[in-house]
């Protein structure tokens, strides 16, 4: 049941071009599909019919799995299975016509300027790990990166003389400017912290204090432990940095395609989202104090 998913793997590495963190997530996916199936009497794979696929789905929302964690189980199981087709281990793809309901998208959470500057402030840049923890929340506002591409950062991909950063996604690569007091933090931890703690032949730009790349876990906790502290209220990912930036970017009158390009999304319909935070701010401040509208 498992033979194919060294093949899958390759196949989401070489082809597709995956990210890590997506090439991770498919696999686990896909595992916990080949565990399904095999639970039910199928001892082929490649022999799997809709039918079966159908019970998974109906299996994940039974166990009240989020939409969107279904949606991405499905659309790993639906990559497995073009992958198997592409090569000829089946004669068609049963995932082919699976399709879910599509969940309406709630609107990002954002972060206002002042609550953006009392998380940045909560480091102790004195301290090697608060040093660290300083740069890469300076370095995820001002650059408005994934938390992916900034724990895949080498060390190689930082510019501080100049400010700028190359961030690679995939096949593309982005090259984009920092703000000084986000440059000064990265060269600050990366003199005085990282060159404490790692080996000469270590690439990774971010590490943990024991000299090994920083993990997207590891990072979670970091933004969770300094949302706490600073008594931020708001349910603050990772990714709220990246929205945030978009958004107050957009307030000051930068244009979409622009934003598209910082935050590298392939299309438009992406960044569109930002518009549609900005009229509701707009509609809430309105209702609130025009003198007519209450």
């Amino acid at each position: 049941m498992t033979d194919y998913l060294k093949e899958f793997e390759q196949y989401l590495s070489e082809n597709k071009k995956v990210s890590s963190n997506t090439l991770e997530s498919y696999i686990r996916d896909t595992v916990q599909y080949i565990s399904y199936a095999d639970t039910h009497d199928v001892t082929d794979i490649t022999e799997a019919d809709s039918l079966l696929i159908n019970k998974y789905i109906d299996y994940l929302t039974g166990k009240k799995r989020s939409h969107s964690t279904c949606t991405r189980a499905i659309a790993s199981v639906r990559c497995y299975y073009k992958f198997l087709n592409f090569y000829g281990y089946t004669k068609s793809n049963p995932a082919s016509e699976i399709k879910l309901v599509r969940e309406e998208k709630k609107l990002p959470n954002v972060l206002t300027a002042d609550e953006i500057d009392l998380l940045l402030a909560q480091p102790n840049s004195a301290d090697p790990k608060g040093c660290r923890d300083k740069a890469m929340l300076e370095l995820l506002y001002a650059t408005g990166i994934r938390v992916s591409e900034l724990i895949d950062l080498n060390i190689t991909d930082v510019n501080t003389e100049v400010e700028v950063i190359f961030c690679r996604s995939g096949k593309a690569t982005r090259c984009l400017p920092i703000y000084s007091n986000a440059s000064r933090a990265v060269e600050e931890y990366t003199n005085r912290v990282r060159s404490t703690v790692t080996t000469e032949d270590e690439q990774a730009l971010f590490t943990n204090l024991n000299g090994t790349r920083l993990t997207r876990q590891g990072f979670w906790k970091i933004i969770k432990l300094y949302t706490k502290q600073a008594g931020i209220k708001k349910d603050i990912t990772p990714h709220t940095l990246r929205h945030s930036l978009a958004t107050q970017m957009l307030s000051k009158g930068a244009q979409l395609k622009d934003i598209q390009a910082i935050l590298g999304h392939a299309d438009i319909s992406s960044t569109q989202v930002y518009a549609q935070i900005m009229r509701e701010q707009y509609a809430s401040i309105y209702k609130k104090f025009h003198p007519r509208a209450k």
